[in-house]
C-alpha cells in the first residue's frame, strides 16, 4: 500500500496543475502533516547540518576543496587570457567566487551522501515522503481519506492513463466554455443594438426600457454583468431568455434532440456513401471512375444547402407529395430530406478526404511489400492500408458531425426544425443574450466531447499513441 501511494504521490506531484488541486483539493491533511514536518524538521536539519559540517571538514583536511579553488582559478584565468580580459577586474572575482562555490557545494554534496551510505544513516525524507509515511499508518490513512476524500478521488483518476486523459480533456473543456463565454459576451456587450428597444419596440417609453434593464441586469457595469454570467455558467443556470422570458437551459435541451437526430441520420448517410466511394476511387485513381465519383463529390460540396433543400421540397412534397415539406414532431420521415441536404454535404467532403487518405497509404513501401508477397488486393487494402488511413477519415468525420451537432442554421431554417442552429441564429437579432450564451456554450462542449472521443479512437487505432499515453514523459522531483 505505501509504496503504491508513494508511487502516485510522487507522479501526481511531478506535475504543477496536479500538485495545486492535491493541495487544495486534500488541504486537511497536507495542513496537519506539514505542521508535522516543520516540528520535525528542526532536529533533522541539525543532525543533517551536522553531517554536512563533517564533510566539510574532511574535504578540508585531504585538500579537496583547496584543489577545488586552484583549478576553478586556472580554469578561469585561463578562460580571461583567451578572451583578452582582465583578470583583476571585479567581473573576474565575481565569477570566481561563484564558481568555487558551486564545485565546493557538488563535492560537499557528494562527501555528505557517502557519509549517509557509510554510516547507514536515513536521509532527511522530503515532504512527500514524509506525508507517505504517515498514511502508512491505518488509523490516520483512514482519518485522511475522510477528510480529504476528492484527493484520493484525484490520484485513483491520475493512475490510469485513459482516466488521465479524459480527466485532463474535461478540465480544458471547462476553460474553453468560460473562454467562449468571456469572448461573446463582450461582442454582444458592446455592440450598438440595444436588446431592450428591440424587444419592447421603438414605442417603448424610457420608464419600460429602464424597467427592461434592471430586471435584466443589464444597468449593472460589464464587469458585473460578466461575472454574473460565469457564475450562471458554474451553476449551471442560464438564465432566462429576454424574448419570451424562456429558460435558456430547458430551450436548449428541448431543441438538443431533433438537432442530433437530424445530424445522426447525416452521418449516417455521409458514411454509408463516401467511405466505399473514397476507397473504390483510391483504388482505381486517375480513370473515368475516379473522374466522375470526384466530380459528383466536387458538386455535391459546391451546392448551397438552401438551393439544394427548397429542390428537394418542390421534387419529393409539392409535386409528388411523397415526403413532408416541413418539420413535424414525431415524424421520422420529415427529418429525410434535412438529413440527405446535410449528409451530401458530409459525404462529399468525407469521400475526398477518404480518397487522398488511401492513396497516400498506398503508396508507403510496406504495402508494395504486401503485394510482393502475393496478397490479393482486398486483403491488403482491408488489412494493411484501411486502418492506417483511418486517422485522418476519422479527424475529418469527427469534425464534420460536431459541427453537425452544432446546429446548421440554413438547413433548419429550409425545413423549418427547430433546432439549436436556428434557436441561436433567431436571438442574434436582438441580440439575447443569455440565449447566444447557452448556445455557444452548447455548441463549445459539443465540440470538445466530440474532439475527445476522436482522440480516443485514436488510441485504438495507432498503438504508438497508446505507447505514448501509458508511458508520458515525467518530469524529476
Amino acid at each position: 500500500m505505501k509504496d503504491k501511494l508513494d508511487k502516485l504521490m510522487i507522479r501526481a506531484f511531478a506535475k504543477p496543475l496536479y500538485r495545486i488541486a492535491l493541495v487544495l483539493l486534500g488541504l486537511p491533511t497536507f495542513v496537519v502533516a506539514f505542521l508535522a514536518y516543520m516540528s520535525r524538521k528542526g532536529q533533522e536539519d541539525a543532525g543533517h547540518q551536522a553531517i554536512v559540517e563533517t564533510a566539510r571538514k574532511e574535504a578540508e583536511e585531504d585538500g579537496s576543496l583547496n584543489r577545488i579553488r586552484e583549478n576553478a582559478g586556472m580554469y578561469l584565468t585561463n578562460k580571461y587570457h583567451h578572451f583578452n580580459k582582465d583578470t583583476d577586474s571585479a567581473e573576474f572575482k565575481k565569477e570566481l567566487e561563484q564558481q568555487i562555490r558551486k564545485d565546493e557545494e557538488a563535492e560537499i554534496a557528494e562527501r555528505t551522501n557517502q557519509i549517509y551510505q557509510r554510516d547507514g544513516l536515513k536521509k532527511r525524507p522530503t515532504f512527500i515522503e514524509f506525508l507517505c509515511g504517515c498514511l502508512n499508518n491505518q488509523g490516520l490513512l483512514v482519518l485522511s481519506v475522510i477528510t480529504s476524500l476528492p484527493m484520493y478521488v484525484l490520484l485513483l483518476i491520475s493512475a490510469n492513463p485513459y482516466s488521465r486523459y479524459i480527466f485532463e480533456r474535461l478540465i480544458m473543456m471547462i476553460f474553453v466554455a468560460f473562454g467562449v463565454v468571456f469572448v461573446v459576451f463582450t461582442i454582444l456587450h458592446f455592440a450598438s443594438s440595444d436588446p431592450a428597444v428591440n424587444v419592447l419596440g421603438e414605442t417603448a417609453t424610457a420608464q419600460q426600457i429602464a424597467d427592461f434593464n434592471r430586471v435584466y441586469g443589464l444597468d449593472q457595469p460589464y464587469i458585473i454583468q460578466l461575472l454574473q454570467n460565469f457564475k450562471n455558467l458554474a451553476t449551471f443556470n442560464l438564465g432566462n431568455s429576454y424574448s419570451g422570458n424562456e429558460d435558456v437551459m430547458a430551450a436548449i435541451l428541448r431543441k438538443f434532440p431533433v438537432t442530433l437526430e437530424m445530424s445522426v441520420y447525416a452521418f449516417l448517410i455521409a458514411v454509408v456513401i463516401s467511405i466505399p466511394i473514397g476507397i473504390l476511387t483510391a483504388v482505381k485513381p486517375n480513370t473515368a471512375f475516379d473522374y466522375v465519383f470526384m466530380f459528383i463529390a466536387l458538386v455535391g460540396l459546391s451546392l448551397p444547402a438552401f438551393w439544394f433543400g427548397m429542390l428537394l421540397i418542390l421534387t419529393f412534397s409539392i409535386n409528388n407529395h411523397i415526403l413532408p415539406a416541413s418539420y413535424v414532431e414525431g415524424n421520422k420521415l420529415s427529418l429525410l430530406m434535412p438529413a440527405i441536404v446535410s449528409g451530401t454535404h458530409l459525404a462529399a467532403s468525407l469521400a475526398r478526404n477518404t480518397r487522398s487518405a488511401l492513396l497516400e497509404v498506398l503508396g508507403q513501401d510496406y504495402i508494395v511489400t504486401a503485394k510482393a508477397k502475393g496478397l490479393s488486393n482486398v486483403r491488403v487494402i482491408a488489412k494493411h492500408a484501411l486502418g492506417n488511413a483511418l486517422i485522418p477519415i476519422v479527424t475529418v468525420a469527427g469534425l464534420q458531425f460536431g459541427g453537425s451537432l452544432g446546429g446548421s442554421a440554413v438547413i433548419e431554417k429550409v425545413f423549418n426544425v427547430k433546432g439549436i442552429g436556428s434557436y441561436v441564429v433567431d436571438k442574434q437579432f436582438l441580440p439575447d443574450i443569455p440565449a447566444i450564451l447557452g448556445g455557444v456554450v452548447y455548441v463549445s462542449i459539443i465540440i470538445s466531447l466530440v474532439n475527445l472521443a476522436v482522440d480516443l479512437i485514436y488510441v485504438y487505432l495507432d498503438p504508438r499513441i497508446k505507447s505514448r499515453l501509458k508511458s508520458p514523459r515525467r518530469k524529476k522531483l
